[in-house]
């Protein structure tokens, strides 16, 4: 049976006395209670040495919102792979919808990204994902199989092995709105098949694939106790610890 992995994206938000606050909170909320999944916090670049001492010895882990694929050079703005591992970071989040659509990300750049986050030793938190627009056309299906295709391409099965997927539908994501659990649970269950046809059935068994896109603690176990959702990707909710402990609580 697959582990659930509950992940907090903080996107631009706390300093680092909020930070240091925040994660108090949740050291404390998550040590009086029992919960049997993975549970990773991803704060801005500036929070994260801070973060990797005060999460030393809990069972949180740390992860990143984001990194480029060189690993040096002169890329102003950028952080590398080897920057992050020595800020403690064990995970990173890669393709995010806000790096697509902001930024203006391309598959081919979050494919080169993945690859340097492998052989860095970071696991990639790949998210995939619709926007309100190609799901009322009817084209979710195309965008997610080209996503996947293009951001896994020239990988091998075992490096699978530390990869998750999110899929997070772009309008759901910060509106309040919510894929249906029968909505989300379709897509994940698309995404297993891709990862069947392009790896193996074994590794598309094995692989944890998280729901993200306005998760709160009253929709969490519903969306967590779909057959192909095996976590989630946590937006503004994992900003309060009441709520973020709420939705670790759900799976």
């Amino acid at each position: 049976m697959r582990r659930k992995v509950i992940a907090g994206n903080w996107k631009m938000n706390n300093n680092l006395p909020e930070s240091e606050n925040l994660i108090s909170k949740l050291i404390s909320g998550l040590s009086t209670g029992k919960n049997n999944c993975d549970v990773i916090i991803c704060p801005p670049f500036t929070s994260l040495s801070l973060a990797a001492s005060l999460i030393k010895g809990s069972q949180i882990k740390l992860g990143a919102q984001n990194m480029y694929y060189e690993e040096s050079g002169a890329f102003t703005g950028e952080v590398s792979a080897s920057m992050l591992k020595s800020a403690g970071c064990e995970y990173v989040i890669l393709g995010h919808s806000e790096r697509r659509t902001i930024f203006g990300e391309k598959d081919e750049q979050i494919n080169k990204k993945i690859k340097k986050a492998l052989s860095s030793g970071l696991k990639p938190i790949f998210c995939v994902g619709e926007t309100l627009e190609e799901r009322e056309i009817g084209v979710t299906n195309d965008i997610i199989k080209r996503q996947v295709n293009e951001g896994l391409s020239g990988l091998s099965e075992k490096d699978l092995d530390t990869i998750i997927i999110a899929y997070e539908p772009v309008w759901a994501i910060g509106t309040g709105k919510t894929a249906t659990p029968a909505q989300a649970q379709e897509v994940h269950s698309f995404i297993r098949s891709l990862i069947s046809g392009l790896f193996s059935p074994a590794s598309a068994e094995k692989m944890i694939i998280q729901y993200g896109g306005s998760v709160k603690p009253d929709n969490a176990k519903e969306l967590l106790s779909q057959k192909d959702i095996d976590g989630a990707l946590v937006g503004g909710a994992c900003l309060k610890a009441e709520s973020f402990i709420g939705i670790i609580e759900a799976a």
